[in-house]
């Protein structure tokens, strides 16, 4: 799965790939397999298996190792890539180093393909949905769905890449050679019409049955990612309202329409359990199982979360029982200094950081020190543990943890911002303090004023390790003087997004980024 080019991508949109990558009974689909496209959709069971297939990109490894999460991580300042040496996993190095980025190296080619195999399969859906004989009104639910889906793939494409192609319907191989780039706006349109539709159609449920549908997109989803997008536009009222319909009347109370309330034990957010996946305060949640059976011949395809395996520290040993039972792991996207200095004393310090050199000094476990980059700190939100290991295959393919695209926490502080930034006020009584309040007090602290800075660094506390840190430091313009401190060269006005892959330019009229 190596540096799939979008021509070829467009050309695999002429069948169906039903690979269910998801763990929850929503996304267990029979059969697997490959089918011709002009077979298909002849009835509501394939039209349902086209819904598991546009769902099932969220789940997927593309390059074997390279996620979302990993390279958002890499390319923060509160991470390092890691790994065996400078050059283990380039797409993490490049983002890591900045200077060794290049059209031709990077994670580029991953994310570019994921997105836009995730965009096909919409609109392969969206276009045979039509003409499927069916319930109507489940027709419009799985619309409605695929909509949701399509505008999460192209806010991450045009995040990541700025100046991409818009395609709202299959295109044909003989067209394929022909597809323009649009303007960012039009994108931004585009996923705004895609959510405000799915939003309006009375089809999708507010919510789901977690135990029998958990990660399956509802309106809330379609209520925060919309907000997220405006917020990222700097469309700070929209978002602000937006977020509030997600968050509720009284921040830290249940949602009343939507369900969502925080968990009480903010450790138990990356427990992979039953009872942890698909909890309260998860609103759009990528799921993984330990049983798919993968192994090293077949690493794209499996259904565990890499980023168990990946993060943990080498050759971990524990002495004492006081140890966890964590699994060697291959010592990626280990903390910074920067970080661990912010939040050694925070109530979510434990939960978050793996302080292996503590652990080797009090000779509590031992572990390789020699890994590239070492810093002794790891994530401990994805460190994977020999109690959750795999079953079947290569145990280490196999992990069920759950990630996490948007949660509650997230919402709280984002609406908070938007607030802020529409002119809400930060002081006591005002929504943004409370919005603040309650994601502190959920973890024991007191109440702040909403200041952008408190808000900014609550965020860094709360979501360390899950992808936001790089967004964030870009959006507030950060990105250069934090990275540039950690003698990172990152070059502002260019590196804030990826250069298009170096394999999609020839025979195009794909244009590359300015500056790469």
């Amino acid at each position: 799965m190596k540096r799939k080019s979008f021509k070829y991508i467009i050309a695999l949109a002429a069948s169906m790939q039903l690979l269910s990558a998801c763990s929850n009974k929503f996304l267990d689909v029979s059969p697997k397999g490959n089918f011709l496209e002009s077979n298909y959709y002849q009835n509501q069971t394939q039209a349902f298996n086209g819904l598991i297939a546009a769902y099932d990109v969220l789940g997927w490894k593309s390059g074997g190792f390279v996620t979302k999460i990993g390279v958002l991580d890499a390319a923060s300042d509160d991470h390092f890539a890691g790994g065996g040496s400078s050059t283990d996993i380039m797409a993490y190095q490049a983002v890591t180093t900045w200077s060794a980025l290049t059209p031709a190296t990077g994670p580029q080619d991953v994310l570019w393909q994921k997105g836009f195999a995730g965009v096909f399969r919409v609109n392969t859906l969206l276009a045979k949905l039509p003409g499927v004989p069916m319930d109507e009104n489940l027709k419009k639910r799985y619309a409605a769905e695929a909509k949701i889906l399509r505008a999460y793939y192209y806010f991450d494409l045009v995040l990541f890449f700025r100046n991409i192609p818009l395609l709202t319907a299959p295109v044909n191989t003989a067209d394929m050679y022909k597809v323009p780039q649009a303007a960012p706006a039009d994108v931004y349109k585009q996923i705004e019409a895609d959510l405000k539709e799915a939003i309006a159609e009375t089809n999708l449920p507010d919510a789901v049955d977690r135990k029998t549908e958990g990660g399956r997109v509802t309106r809330g989803t379609a209520h925060a990612l919309l907000g997220k997008v405006y917020l990222f536009q700097e469309k700070w009222t929209d978002a602000a309202n937006e977020l509030k319909e997600v968050n509720g009347g009284t921040p830290g109370e249940t949602s009343a329409k939507y369900g969502y309330k925080l968990v009480p034990d903010f450790a138990s957010l990356w427990k992979s359990d039953a009872a942890s996946k698909f909890n309260t305060e998860s609103i759009f949640e990528i799921s993984y199982n330990s049983t798919s059976g993968g192994t090293w011949e077949t690493v794209p395809g499996s259904e565990g979360n890499i980023l168990n395996i990946i993060v943990g520290p080498r050759d971990y040993v524990a002495l004492s029982p006081n140890a966890g039972d964590y699994v060697s792991g291959w010592s990626f996207l280990v903390i910074t200094k920067e970080l661990f200095n912010v939040i050694h004393y925070d109530p979510r310090y434990n939960a978050t950081v793996l302080n292996m050199d503590s652990l080797r000094v009090n000779k509590i476990a031992k572990y390789d020190t020699t890994g590239y980059a070492n810093t002794g700190y790891f994530l401990n939100k994805f460190a994977g543990r020999k109690s959750n290991i795999g079953v079947g295959g290569n145990a280490e393919l196999n992990f069920p943890q759950n990630t996490y695209e948007i949660r509650l926490a997230d919402t709280y502080l984002m609406e908070a911002e938007a607030s802020v930034r529409a002119g809400g006020g930060s002081g006591a009584g005002t929504r943004a303090y409370q919005l603040l309040a309650a994601v502190r007090a959920r973890v024991g602290l007191g109440p702040i004023d909403a200041t952008i800075d408190n808000i900014f660094k609550e965020r860094r506390l709360e979501l360390a390790g899950e992808g936001h840190r790089f967004w964030d430091i870009v959006r507030t313009k950060q990105a250069e003087t934090l990275l540039n401190a950690q003698k990172r060269p990152f070059v502002a006005g260019k590196n804030e997004i990826l250069p298009l892959p170096l394999l999609e330019l020839p025979n195009t009229q794909l244009k590359q980024n300015d500056k790469y």
